[in-house]
């Protein structure tokens, strides 16, 4: 029995994944023939399906850009980015998108650590990290074993450093591993989906609005309290947004 249910899963996931192919397909082509809504669709119907890709969410959000569709292109192309952040044609498309909104944020000054999590470490995700710290694994015990059975001096000796080198970089890539996979769990990240959103400093209706923010613009969730949520943008002021004005930043949402 549980082996039928297996091959039931198995072949499933089979049959998903040859529609979810066809379905791509027939999607570039509607975005070639500009019908952009039509495209959209389509590509909604592979979110659907649970086998979504970078290049999916790159894709949808061209469409929403030529839309002229700020905040649904900018939420497109961010998660493309978080399926995979070395994509450069959705991180290009992010910043061409990003100039068609309003606010103007200059991000507070990063320190030196700041700026090499940026540039070396956020390069991959936590998944990408954990496949190289399984690759560095597997690396590091075959050379220790070609180092325990080599009888030349200066070959035990390559080996043994070179393993030494790989576990260092295992222990390296697993701190990695858990920075990221930490990080990821504890910062919510949201797009604004309306024209325009003030800003309060208290969870309800008749508070003071402290600022205002527009569509397209990226904030930070810091905390949830009823319909509300306390948000954070670049230059570090936090405030509260009603939650229907924001869409969180999720692969499946």
């Amino acid at each position: 029995m549980k082996k039928l249910l297996i091959l039931l899963l198995f072949v499933s996931q089979f049959v998903a994944s040859q529609s979810a192919e066809g379905l791509f397909k027939k999607a570039n082509e509607q975005y070639k023939l500009e019908n952009y809504n039509e495209a959209i669709k389509t590509y909604k119907e592979i979110e659907e399906l649970r086998l979504i890709s970078s290049e999916m969410y790159y894709n949808l959000g061209n469409c929403y850009y030529k839309l002229n569709q700020v905040a649904p292109a900018i939420y497109n192309y961010e998660k493309a980015l978080l399926i995979n952040p070395l994509n450069e044609d959705a991180s290009n498309n992010l910043v061409f998108a990003k100039r068609l909104t309003i606010d103007n944020i200059e991000e507070l000054p990063k320190s030196i650590f700041q700026k090499i999590d940026e540039t070396i470490i956020k390069k991959l995700s936590y998944n990408e990290w954990a496949i190289i710290s399984v690759i560095f694994s597997f690396l590091g015990c075959g050379l220790f074993f070609l180092f325990y059975f080599s009888y030349t001096p200066t070959k035990k000796r390559i080996f043994f450093i070179t393993s030494l080198l790989s576990f260092f970089l295992l222990i390296l890539s697993s701190v990695f591993t858990i920075k990221e996979h930490s990080y990821t769990q504890a910062n919510i990240e949201a797009i604004i989906f309306v024209e325009e959103s003030e800003i309060k400093n208290a969870p309800t209706s008749n508070s003071d609005t402290i600022f205002k923010l527009h569509e397209g613009t990226k904030v930070k969730v810091l905390d949830t309290l009823d319909r509300w949520k306390k948000i954070k943008i670049a230059d570090g002021k936090i405030g509260w947004i009603d939650t229907n004005q924001i869409k969180l930043l999720s692969i499946f949402k």
